[in-house]
Order: structure tokens, then sequence, then C-alpha cells
């Protein structure tokens, strides 16, 4: 057993006590049984020591959990595999926009509007009852980085610049609602508190509490191409660039496959992982 005096340095920089219980709880959360995660937590013992790194705990029961469930791994991976779709911020613009039309919106992505004094860059735009949504994305590559209040005051007066033109134009038929905020990392207390005051609506990894970003792309199995096990770092950026950005979109990208040099036995290899994780159950104890 541990105790308290074993800390563990967080990607913000800040110490933790090492948790047991937080880390057999993230594991049962992508889908390992019970078995799976007393194996793992019976490795990882031996290895931590004080001061040791979040990101080395998570490689650490990655690399053990996936040779016992590469399908769970992959699930395990989801906030690393969203960094990972960097250096531009394009493809997570993309898997937001996907999101979005699983609950039902239609969606643009990176349209140029015309605000009342200035044109902008809209990463999503979404419609649906007759509402208008205008989302902007904010991508992050590190853990460490965070949203604070001066990207909500920004993002909210332009849409206030977009709102004024929109809403006053005799040709749209659709009313421009709201704005959005969303981003792969977090938010500063200061940020939510300024986009509750005005409205914008947030969300991030973990926020609103149990209907982040994790949990809806768990919800729709809409995880990034780069969750996968099958294929290596460098065959997943020559999708991204060929415009494959989540799991599923796999499903229908043979031939994107064959032109990036995969083999027919790969290529199998990685639809078996996808369609395993498409149609994931969790794990029973």
């Amino acid at each position: 057993m541990f105790n308290n005096e074993i800390l563990v340095k967080k990607s913000t920089e800040e110490t933790e006590p090492f948790s047991i219980q937080k880390l057999k709880q993230s594991l049962q959360s992508c889908g390992a049984s019970n078995k799976e995660v007393d194996t793992i937590i019976s490795e990882i013992q031996p290895f931590v020591y004080d001061g040791i790194s979040s990101n080395e705990i998570y490689k650490k029961a990655h690399s053990i959990l996936k040779k016992y469930n590469n399908i769970s791994a992959s699930r395990y991976s989801l906030k690393r595999a969203l960094f990972d779709l960097g250096p531009t911020g394009y493809p997570f613009e993309r898997l937001v926009g996907a999101l979005l039309k699983e609950k039902g919106f239609k969606t643009k992505v990176s349209i140029i509007l015309n605000g009342e004094c200035v044109t902008h860059e809209i990463d999503v735009l979404a419609e649906k009852d007759g509402n208008i949504y205008a989302i902007e994305c904010k991508f992050h590559s590190e853990a460490k980085a965070s949203s604070n209040v001066k990207v909500p005051l920004y993002i909210n007066s332009r849409f206030l610049d977009i709102q004024k033109q929109w809403n006053t134009d005799p040709k749209n038929t659709t009313h421009l609602k709201q704005g959005w905020l969303v981003t792969n990392t977090r938010f500063t207390k200061d940020a939510i508190n300024y986009a509750k005051c005005v409205g914008l609506t947030l969300l991030s990894w973990d926020y609103p509490k149990n209907n982040g970003l994790k949990a809806n792309i768990d919800t729709h199995t809409l995880y990034p191409l780069t969750t996968l096990t099958t294929l290596t770092k460098k065959e997943k950026h020559r999708l991204i660039k060929k415009d494959v950005i989540l799991v599923k979109e796999l499903l229908s990208a043979s031939n994107k496959m064959k032109n990036i040099g995969l083999s027919d036995i790969k290529i199998n290899r990685v639809l078996d992982e996808v369609k395993k994780l498409c149609y994931f159950k969790q794990a029973s104890t």
C-alpha cells in the first residue's frame, strides 16, 4: 500500500498524492475488467516513486493494458489521442462537428461570416430547430494548457458582432442564438463564471460534469483515429492529411489506407480494432 507521502506531478506542475483508487476508476471507465485492473495495479505499484509524473503512470498503465485488452487501451488513451490530432486545430474542429451531428445538428466546418464590424472565421456553424450556433474550438497540444477568462471574453465579443449582422439580415430565415467554446483541455474558474454570466456555452475535457468532451465521445463512440493501437503515429498522421479523422471513418476508407502503403493484412487488423471499438461493450468482471 502507498501512503500520502508519495506525490505525483500533474501536467499543470502541481502535485497530488498517488491514489490507487483514482487509477482504478480511470481503468474501469475505459472498460478494463476487475481482473485486468488488479493486474495493472500490481505491476505499477513497484514502479511508482515520489515525484513521478502522471504521464509516466499513464504510459506504464497503457502499455500493460494494451497487452491484455487493446480496445480498452484505445479508450484509455483518449485524452492523449486528442492532443495527437495536432499540430493544427482542424481535425479537432471536424471531431466537434461530428459530435454535434450525432446530437441532431446540421454542421459546417470553417465558415467565414460577416459581422457588423468585421468578418470572422467560425470553426463550426451548427443549426437545429431554426437556431444557429457559432462554435469556436480551442485546440491545445499539451495537457498543461488551459483557457483563461480572456478566451471567452474574446469569443463572446466576436459572437455578438456576428449576431448583430445575422439577425438583422432579412435574407436569413434562422436565428443566431448562441456562441459556444470547446476545448480539449480545461477552463479556469473565471472563464467558467464569465461564460455563465453572458450565456456562452462551454465544453471541455470534463466540463460540464459528466457531460464533457470525454463523456460525449464515449457515448457516441466518436473516437479519433489517434486512439488506435494497430496504427503507427506516422500512419495516423498520413491518414489525417487525407482528412480521415475519426475511427468510424476508417470503415469506408480502405482505399486511403492502401494509398498510404498499408498491406491488406494490416488493413484487416485495423478494421478489426475499429469494429470492436465502435461496437464496444463494457468488459465483464
